[in-house]
């Protein structure tokens, strides 16, 4: 442990980065302390207010406090970033983990399947879920997290094939334990660690699917603060 984290400090840019992404997080779960006005209020008597000391980057057109509304919006972006990434991977995993196991039953329909959503581009499904579901920022997550769903099934299947044949598995095969306790008590454990890599890197392109959709009057709704809906 200690190796590693000596070779993670000895790295200026994961540092530097760790640093950035620290500060943003840290940012969204103090939003309601650090805003120094409601994102939500609007005040006519302040409306389109240049940067200053009481407005540090100024108001818009309903004279609403643009950094506050910055901040709150970042506590919706890492939100809906989490969310949606953690509906993908509790639905992208199960669906892998069957393909992978049970080749010959399971996986020709659910590989078809999979590829099949893969054909079409992610945000491009994104935005198709989200206006079928409606516009609202849990329907939004709904609409990511089923796009990136595929992304999970398809590497938890690979894995799967790669260790379903291991000494161990044939094992407790032998041995006469269920499959259902096999996929949960050794082939899962033994996944893990390239799902878990890509739902950190999923995460960043939820988080910019969710600005896209607010941006298309899909996601977050007014008055509620998003970094995609105040770029509109």
């Amino acid at each position: 442990q200690n190796r590693v984290l000596k070779k993670f400090l000895g790295n200026k840019s994961a540092v530097i980065g760790a640093l950035v992404v620290g500060f943003f997080v840290l940012v969204a779960l103090l939003a309601p302390w650090i805003a120094p006005f409601d994102p939500v209020k609007a005040n006519f008597l302040a409306v389109r207010k240049a940067p200053s000391a009481m407005y540090w980057f100024g108001t818009d057109e309903l004279g609403r406090d643009i950094l506050s509304r910055i901040i709150w919006g970042a506590r919706t972006s890492l939100m809906a970033g989490c969310m949606s990434v953690i509906i993908a991977v509790v639905i992208g995993v199960p669906l892998g983990l069957v393909a992978g196991y049970f080749q010959k039953m399971w996986d020709g329909v659910i590989s078809r399947f999979i590829e099949a959503l893969l054909a079409c581009p992610f945000l491009i499904m994104a935005i198709a879920l989200g206006a079928f579901l409606g516009p609202s920022l849990t329907n939004a997550m709904i609409a990511i997290g089923l796009s990136a769903m595929p992304i999970f099934a398809r590497l938890t299947r690979g894995q799967v094939i790669a260790i379903r044949n291991e000494e161990y598995i044939d094992g407790a095969r032998a041995i006469g334990l269920p499959d259902r306790w096999i996929i949960i008590k050794y082939v899962l454990p033994n996944v893990m660690s390239p799902i878990l890599v890509q739902a950190t890197l999923a995460i960043a392109s939820a988080i910019i699917a969710e600005a896209s959709l607010s941006f298309l009057g899909l996601g977050q709704q007014p008055p509620n603060p998003s970094w995609g809906s105040m770029l509109n």
